[in-house]
């Protein structure tokens, strides 16, 4: 009933949308002709640094009580409307900005470019989850991410899909962090915003195709759970391996595991990972020959990748707006427009750069994203050999366990538990 509630609330919400990207699409932006003088752009003041630092103490305070909640009370009635607060706060409320998802761009950027001025309230929500993911397990995607949370509330009849699919369909987040970081590095553009497919949700202002693309999801994630916080989002592949290392983390059972099996399809993440005895164990020669045979693997599709990264550099180059500007003017295409010239070359010609600067700015970005490229495919070829081998090797497990990597923490595999905690103290 609770879950019902929230979606319909939600839906009124959401419905608003549907509306606004009609309206979009049916009265475009009016083309004035020549002699019309537009009026200066408005553009709003920041977020006042009170407010800003407030969002932060908000972040710590979600993701402090989310993670007593997943840790210590194992509960999911608790988390459920932690989802909640997290879609009206840092969702509807906050517009989803500062996101932490999209912080890891503003902090590549920082990085690479010593003129970008980065605020300190971008590199705590880019930094406060992973700490707590450290500590805690993966508690910020459990009732904290806006994103996520809004999935999970959606996620009404999840079905299991296969573990090799899960596996495959799991590089792409991987391949997704790798572009981001790439076009972020180079000043071109932060994709994760961009195309954020419910960013537009929460700020009643979507495309109508990102509106269907983020209500496609939605349905989707009612029978494949939290589709893009699996298979798409770039900030849970960091989540993944940060928490790998987590120094505490759920456990579906409070204490012994009596091996009753009633929690081995309650995990809607596929996350649940089945004892296996010695007995299923394969014979040493042939696990070592497997290993021999992947350590020659890796190796080799890193540097495949690599190259093939590298072959692409001008295509993933081209999305680059001054690249993009040169090529245009080079090839004198015009953008594509026939009858007028197109606006980037008008501002262009009337900046007062010549030519062969920006060919010469243009030809320094496509030998960024070369070297960009022989890193991102060889990243690509890493994450292949890696998923290789996690299918490849043996571990031994008595128990029904979470797995570190791909548990969301969202506490639903605890009430199929039947062993009570020792104390209430747990």
């Amino acid at each position: 009933m609770k879950r019902k509630l929230a979606i319909i609330f939600l839906l009124v919400i959401i419905s608003l949308q549907i509306f606004n990207s009609f309206a979009i699409q049916r009265f475009p932006k009016p083309e004035f002709e020549s002699g019309h003088t537009q009026p200066p752009t408005i553009t709003p003041d920041p977020r006042a640094h009170a407010l800003a630092i407030l969002d932060v103490f908000v972040l710590v305070a979600a993701l402090s009580v989310v993670s007593w909640l997943v840790i210590k009370k194992r509960s999911r009635k608790g988390v459920f409307w932690m989802s909640v607060f997290a879609v009206l706060y840092f969702g509807f409320f906050r517009e989803g900005c500062v996101c932490s998802v999209g912080s890891l761009q503003n902090i590549t950027l920082a990085l690479f470019n010593p003129e970008y001025s980065i605020p300190i309230t971008v590199i705590a929500f880019f930094i406060l989850p992973l700490v707590y993911t450290l500590f805690f397990g993966r508690t910020f995607c459990a009732g904290v991410c806006p994103l996520g949370a809004l999935q999970d509330i959606f996620a009404l009849h999840p079905m299991p899909i296969k573990s090799w699919l899960e596996k495959v369909l799991g590089i792409i987040p991987f391949i997704y962090l790798g572009l981001a970081i790439l076009y972020a590095a180079t000043s071109t553009d932060f994709v994760i915003c961009r195309y954020d497919p419910f960013i537009g949700f929460f700020r009643l202002d979507a495309s109508f195709m990102m509106f269907m693309i983020g209500a496609m999801l939605l349905l989707i994630g009612v029978f494949i759970a939290r589709p893009y916080c699996r298979f798409l989002c770039p900030y849970g592949a960091l989540l993944n391996l940060v928490s790998r290392f987590s120094k505490k983390h759920i456990t579906i059972t409070p204490t012994e595991c009596i091996q009753c099996r009633l929690c081995e399809d309650s995990c809607p993440f596929g996350a649940i990972e089945k004892p296996v005895l010695l007995k299923d164990k394969e014979a040493r020669p042939i696990a070592v020959r497997r290993f021999l045979i992947l350590g020659i693997i890796i190796p080799v599709l890193v540097i495949v990748g690599g190259f093939v990264g590298s072959q692409f550099h001008e295509n993933l180059a081209i999305v680059n707006p001054k690249v993009r500007l040169a090529n245009e003017l080079l090839n004198n295409t015009n953008y594509g427009e026939t009858e007028k010239e197109a606006f980037e070359i008008t501002a262009f010609n009337s900046a007062g750069q010549s030519k062969e600067e920006l060919f010469k700015e243009a030809g320094s970005i496509i030998k960024q994203f070369y070297y960009g490229g022989w890193i991102l495919g060889g990243f690509i070829g890493l994450v292949f050999g890696l998923t290789l081998v996690s299918l490849s090797v043996f571990k031994y497990r008595e128990d029904y366990t979470p797995n570190k990597g791909t548990c969301l923490s969202c506490v639903r595999c605890v009430d199929y538990c039947p062993v009570l905690p020792i104390s209430n103290d747990y």
